[in-house]
C-alpha cells in the first residue's frame, strides 16, 4: 500500500478494554456498506438504521433515545432549533384547508410562522386564550387538525390546563403539541397528560451552557415520528453530531442545574413581589400567577425563568439600570450558566386576551452564580428604578 493510500485508509485498532463514560462523537456524511447488495437495499434499513450521516449517527441516536426515555415516549426527532421543533410538526401534519390553534401567549416566531408562511399556503390558524381550558372545544371545528400548547408561556408565564385542552382536542379528532421548554421532562411530561408531541428547545436547559442550537420532538406514536422523518428527509434537514455531543454532556447535569435554578427563582420571585418598583411578579409558583392552580396540580416544581412587570413610570431609568448590571447579562434565551435579563414586548403580540399591564415586562433567567451576588445585582437595579429620573443637562 502506498503512502497516499495510507493517508486515506485508517488502520484498525484494538478497542478491547476501552470503556469510556463519555458518548463518542460520530461525525459522518457518507455511510459505507460491506457489499453492493446491502447498498442497494439500504432503503429497507428505515429511520432506525444508518444510511447517510444527514439522517443520524450513533451520537444523535443516543441523544434521541435518552430524550425518549425522559419523556416516556417511543421516539424522538432532533431538529436544528426549538422553533424548528414547532414548525416541523406543523409542516408535517397540516395541509391546505386545515387549521391550527395557538395560544395568545405563544412564542412570537410561531405566530409569525402561522401568519406569514402557513396562511398564504392555505393553512388557517386561530388564536385562543391560554387559560381557556376545556372551553377550547368550542373553537375546534372540522378543519382543526392541530392544537398547540405552550405552558408556561415563555414571556408571560400563564400555565395552561394541558389535560383539559388535550382531552377536548382528542375528542374532536385533533392532534396536540406542547412546547415544554420551560419545564423540561424533569418537571412535566406532556405525553403523559394527553399531548401527541412534546417539543423542546434543547438550546436551553438540556444544552445548559449557551453554546448550542438544537430542538427535539418526542412522540408516543411511532407513526407520527415516521411522518416527521419523511418531512425532514424531503427538506434535507439534519443536526450536527457535535451539537448532540454538547447536549449529551449538558443533560448529565440538567437535574441539579434545574433544581438549583428553580429554588433560587422562587426565592427571588417572592422577594421581588415586595419591591415598590414592581407591579406584578409572573412566576408559576406564586398563587397570583395566572394558571398557578395547574402548576400546583401538574408540575409542582420550578425552573429558573420568570418575569416581572414594572410599575408604570419605573422604566424611566430602565436602560441605564440594565446597562449598570454587573452579574446579569442582557440577552435572549435561558437555561445557561449565566443569569440573563431582558425586556419583553408583550402587548403588541396579544390579539385575543389583551395584555392589561401598562408597565414594562422583564424576563429573568437564573443561572449558576452565587445567589447573593445575583440578588445584590437585582437590588441595585430596583434601587435605580425606584429613584427619580436624573435630569438631563442641556
Amino acid at each position: 500500500m502506498h503512502d497516499l493510500t495510507r493517508c486515506v485508509h485508517h488502520p484498525a485498532v484494538d478497542t478491547e478494554g476501552y470503556a469510556s463514560l463519555a458518548v463518542a462523537t460520530h461525525r459522518a456524511s457518507t455511510i459505507v456498506y460491506p457489499d453492493a447488495e446491502s447498498f442497494s437495499q439500504r432503503k429497507h434499513r428505515g429511520f432506525d438504521g444508518y444510511t447517510y450521516g444527514l439522517h443520524g449517527t450513533p451520537t444523535t441516536r443516543t441523544l434521541e433515545a435518552q430524550l425518549s426515555e425522559l419523556h416516556g415516549g417511543v421516539r424522538t426527532v432532533l431538529v436544528p432549533s426549538g422553533q424548528a421543533a414547532v414548525t416541523v410538526v406543523m409542516l408535517s401534519f397540516l395541509l391546505p384547508g386545515d387549521k391550527v390553534l395557538i395560544p395568545d401567549h405563544v412564542y412570537p416566531p410561531v405566530r409569525s410562522f402561522c401568519e406569514e408562511y402557513l396562511k398564504p399556503r392555505g393553512i388557517d390558524y386561530g388564536v385562543y386564550d391560554p387559560l381557556i381550558g376545556a372551553g377550547i372545544a368550542e373553537l375546534i371545528d372540522e378543519r382543526t387538525r392541530l392544537v398547540w400548547i405552550e405552558s408556561p408561556g415563555s414571556g408571560t408565564m400563564e400555565v395552561q390546563d394541558v389535560p383539559a385542552i388535550a382531552g377536548a382536542a382528542k375528542a374532536k379528532g385533533a392532534l396536540v403539541g406542547c412546547d415544554n421548554t420551560w419545564a423540561t421532562p424533569l418537571l412535566f411530561k406532556p405525553l403523559a397528560h394527553g399531548a401527541d408531541f412534546a417539543c423542546e428547545a434543547l438550546t436551553k436547559y438540556v444544552g445548559g451552557h449557551s453554546d448550542l442550537l438544537l430542538g427535539s420532538i418526542t412522540v408516543a406514536d411511532i407513526a407520527l415520528r415516521q411522518t416527521m422523518k419523511e418531512t425532514l428527509r424531503g427538506l434535507g434537514v439534519g443536526v450536527s453530531p457535535d451539537e448532540c455531543a454538547l447536549a449529551l454532556r449538558g443533560i448529565e447535569t440538567m437535574g441539579i442545574r434545574v433544581a438549583h435554578m428553580g429554588r433560587v427563582s422562587e426565592d427571588f420571585a417572592r422577594r421581588l413581589a415586595r419591591s415598590p418598583a414592581i407591579d406584578h411578579v409572573l412566576h408559576p409558583a406564586l398563587p397570583s400567577c395566572p394558571g398557578h392552580e395547574f402548576w400546583a396540580r401538574d408540575i409542582k416544581r420550578s425552573s429558573g425563568v420568570f418575569s416581572i412587570v414594572l410599575k408604570p413610570g419605573a422604566e424611566a431609568n430602565l436602560d441605564a439600570a440594565l446597562t449598570a448590571l454587573k452579574i446579569f447579562a442582557i440577552g435572549a434565551s435561558w437555561g445557561g450558566t449565566r443569569s440573563l435579563i431582558a425586556p419583553m414586548a408583550v402587548k403588541a403580540d396579544r390579539t385575543v386576551k389583551p395584555w392589561t399591564h401598562e408597565g414594562t415586562v422583564l424576563r429573568i433567567s437564573i443561572g449558576l452564580e452565587d445567589p447573593d451576588d445575583l440578588w445584590a445585582d437585582l437590588d441595585a437595579l430596583l434601587f435605580a428604578l425606584e429613584s427619580k429620573p436624573t435630569a438631563k443637562v442641556a
